[in-house]
């Protein structure tokens, strides 16, 4: 496609912007499946590499024609060396991202007070197993 992400992701409800938006977005996230099943068949330790790394994929908006950051989808994937549960549905609503960012630290060791909009942290227990 040689359209920009960035200029047809402003699409006013344009029907052939959005159909180049969708299309975009289909294809990363081909990509980023692609790249969970060679992790995970390749061997580490005691399982995968899937199962010991903790991998984020979403965008950096709800909604990139209004530019929200409210409510912006996130998927999480692989086992987070034994901290992460997978195969659900966890919806946070009205809640910064920066907050998840900050539990996810917390889990592999480091921890900060604050990240940018940051406001709190996130249940742990609402991601782990």
């Amino acid at each position: 496609m040689p359209d920009a992400h960035h200029p047809v992701s402003h699409h006013q409800q344009e029907p052939e912007k959005v159909a180049k938006v969708a299309k975009i977005n289909a294809y990363h996230m081909q990509m980023f499946a692609r790249l969970l099943q060679k992790l995970h068949a390749t061997p580490d330790g005691d399982g995968t590499l899937l199962d010991h790394v903790t991998m984020m994929y979403g965008a950096g908006m709800a909604d990139s024609n209004s530019h929200s950051p409210i409510d912006i989808p996130m998927i999480l994937a692989g086992g987070g060396a034994g901290n992460l549960q997978g195969g659900r549905h966890v919806r946070f609503k009205n809640m910064p991202l920066a907050n998840l960012h900050l539990t996810l630290l917390d889990q592999f060791g480091v921890h900060v007070d604050q990240i940018g909009d940051s406001t709190g942290r996130v249940d742990a227990r609402m991601l782990s197993l």
